[in-house]
């Protein structure tokens, strides 16, 4: 049913937008890492509607609760599941598409595969859901941070307005801002269109940039689980993206090989490239250089005009956003983004404990 990730360290989530609950289930944890549950909640008020004029206005604590896999705040090794109440649900502003589909939403998709659909918030399809990925993603995090690596992310663009690359800028200052840029000038463009854009009645798309440094040489798969496929796969999952490259990216087909190799040097210390136009990945498996990439998210579907749509018998309609939306999804998906890629290093770095003989 595609609600599972991972391999050895693999994560199932659970619940809809406007159900009781949301949560996940974590399957392969090993006993013995320390959980920080204030850790855990940090990262979910990163996450959490509400936090200022460019997001939704969706009032939800997102308190968790832990329901089993930590005693005395120490991982078991048994499956760890949590727990998120909805609290601040308004169904009656979905009444009305009840049996219409909103253009680009999952409505009809949804309508169409299983005969039903829950239209309330959009249900599992709704991005409530990725809230259950951030609490999972903090305990990644908190396994990854014991060997090191750190994973970070921020908003590089917004519409066309667009930061400078990641090496020129202090990625610490990314929560400096309600747009999640560590750019200052940049970031209060970027605000200054968003909130244009809500007040026209509109949303507008961005981009996220995720940096993994740390990352030891020999993660990933050969061929069809390569670290690039999986990054991949975590990013596209995320609702709203409709595009991830790394490294290079699609700039790099502009480029000369003797151009685009990274050459490869001994500095006495340690075997380093020069460049780093492969991402820190090369043949799907990590060469110890940073890793980074790009999410493209689109403007959020639900606007506040009126658009064409049919309903559930065909008939051509008028179907106009309500409730409470995002204008711009990018600055709550910074650690949505983050969450996935540490899943993803979590579950390769354990992988890679199997791959030979120590």
């Amino acid at each position: 049913m595609g609600n599972s990730f991972g391999h050895l360290f693999r994560i199932t989530t659970f619940g809809e937008s406007h159900g009781k609950a949301i949560g996940v289930i974590i399957d392969g944890c090993p006993a013995g890492l320390a959980i920080d549950e204030n850790f855990i909640q940090e990262e979910l008020d990163r996450r959490k509607p509400g936090q200022s004029k460019i997001t939704t206005q969706r009032k939800e604590e997102d308190k968790f609760e832990i329901l089993s896999g930590v005693f005395e705040g120490i991982s078991t090794g048994m499956p760890i599941t949590i727990i998120i109440p909805n609290k601040d649900q308004k169904s009656k502003d979905y009444s009305h598409i009840s049996d219409q589909f909103r253009p680009s939403h999952a409505d009809y998709t949804y309508q169409q595969k299983y005969g039903i659909r829950d239209y309330r918030g959009g249900g599992r399809s709704s991005a409530r859901e990725t809230a259950a990925r951030v609490a999972a993603g903090a305990i990644a995090k908190m396994l990854v941070n014991k060997y090191q690596i750190h994973i970070d992310a921020f908003v590089s663009q917004v519409g066309e307005i667009k930061a400078p690359d990641y090496t020129e800028l202090d990625l610490t200052k990314t929560e400096t801002n309600i747009v999640r840029c560590p750019d200052t000038d940049t970031a209060n463009q970027m605000i200054e269109l968003i909130d244009t854009t809500r007040k026209n009645r509109d949303t507008i798309g961005g981009v996220v940039t995720g940096v993994i440094r740390g990352v030891p040489v020999g993660l990933g798969e050969p061929v069809f689980d390569k670290l690039h496929s999986e990054l991949g796969k975590a990013m596209l999952s995320i609702n709203a993206v409709k595009g991830f490259e790394y490294g290079s990216g699609f700039e790099g087909v502009k480029m000369l090989g003797s151009e685009h190799n990274d050459e490869i040097v001994n500095d006495g210390e340690s075997i380093k490239t020069k460049t780093n136009h492969s991402g820190g990945i090369q043949g799907g498996i990590s060469n110890g250089e940073d890793i980074y990439f790009n999410v493209a998210f689109k403007p959020v579907a639900t606007i506040m005009k009126d658009q064409d749509s049919v309903n559930e018998k065909g008939e051509n309609v008028k179907v106009s956003g309500k409730g409470r939306h995002d204008p711009c999804v990018v600055p709550r998906a910074v650690p949505i983004v983050e969450a996935m890629a540490a899943l993803v290093i979590a579950d390769f770095y354990m992988i890679s404990q199997t791959s030979k003989l120590p």
